[in-house]
């Protein structure tokens, strides 16, 4: 499912205009991002947690060159679903 189908199906399980559903999306996108940002955690309760995860600094390889590179550390977002999302889909 892409972004305008998903934006069909809020639509259309809500009742809204495929704008407002679209609004809606974004709205919910932009206040996931800020919050991770900011740092905290966003949970809904039956679906799932957004968060983010710390990634330590690290040593690579360039595959090209064989050349040893580092990687500084980085923030990843991560979801983990939550009890009622995995019922659904088992």
């Amino acid at each position: 499912m892409n972004k305008s189908e998903l934006i069909d199906a809020i639509a259309a399980k809500s009742n809204l205009t495929k704008s407002s559903a679209a609004k809606a999306l974004e709205g919910f996108v932009e206040a996931v991002t800020e919050s991770l940002k900011n740092g905290d955690q966003v949970t809904i309760v039956g679906f799932g947690t957004f968060t983010l995860r710390n990634r330590e600094a690290r040593t690579g390889r360039n595959p090209r060159t064989g050349e040893t590179i580092n990687i500084p550390a980085s923030k990843l977002p991560a979801f983990k679903p939550g009890k009622g999302l995995k019922d659904a889909v088992n």
